[in-house]
């Protein structure tokens, strides 16, 4: 049977670094995407690849801009790529979105590296049961959504994946610092604070439907999923 190629979508307004992650991809398997400007970069990501890198500054749209338009439509690993290195433009990135930061210049085999534990992070992912029901919301965590009343709820990525680790586990309470590396990972280069926001934005996203309360706040401790 013939292996099905991971797909990895390369972003970036500098032909020769496309060019080269293109050649350096290609050789190891990865059938590659390419866009050289915001507007080509989403008409590849319709074709749902399994992992993307995106410059930060773009023509057209910036990678910001980019990640937060289809973060709530897809799922997989949005890596930046980037020669900003200054903490507040990390926490733009990861709260739009990002799941991790490659600064330029950079090593093809670091890269290599990080493209790869993402997705082994993707492939790693498994659940006892596929569907959980709490009170009037259903999580599913196959499809990666929520559904209040058979409406569906749009998560991006991490905010899933924060609902995800605490309604797998409720009644357990989880620190910022523990949250963040499970979610992020412990080689990311952000900030456990993001966990904050993202939670702000999950709670924002169900008050829309109800005024039940699921993560709590455990002040002084972290947070937990209510039963």
């Amino acid at each position: 049977m013939r292996k099905i190629k991971t797909k990895i979508l390369i972003a970036d307004d500098e032909a020769d670094i496309v060019s080269m992650l293109r050649s350096f991809f290609e050789s190891k398997g990865y059938l590659v995407l390419s866009a050289t400007n915001g507007t080509e970069a989403l008409k590849q990501v319709e074709r749902q690849p399994d992992i993307i890198l995106l410059d930060i500054n773009m023509p057209g749209s910036t990678g910001l801009e980019i990640c937060e338009r289809i973060r709530d439509h897809i799922s997989c690993p949005i890596l930046f790529l980037t020669a900003r290195i200054e903490d507040t433009d990390k926490v733009k990135g990861f709260a739009a979105g990002g799941d991790d930061y490659i600064v330029k210049p950079f090593s093809l085999m670091e890269l290599e590296a990080r493209v790869s534990a993402h997705l082994r992070r993707e492939t790693r992912r498994g659940f006892e049961a596929q569907i959980r029901f709490s009170g009037e919301l259903t999580i599913d965590y196959s499809e990666r959504c929520l559904f209040f009343a058979n409406k569906r709820l749009g998560l991006a990525k991490k905010e899933f994946d924060i609902v995800e680790l605490l309604s797998q586990n409720p009644g357990q309470v989880f620190d910022k610092e523990r949250i963040y590396e499970r979610i992020w990972g412990y080689d990311s280069d952000g900030d456990s604070n993001v966990v904050a926001e993202h939670i702000r934005r999950i709670r924002t996203k169900i008050a829309v439907y109800t005024n039940r309360v699921y993560i709590e706040t455990v002040w002084g401790c972290g947070y937990k999923w209510i039963k």
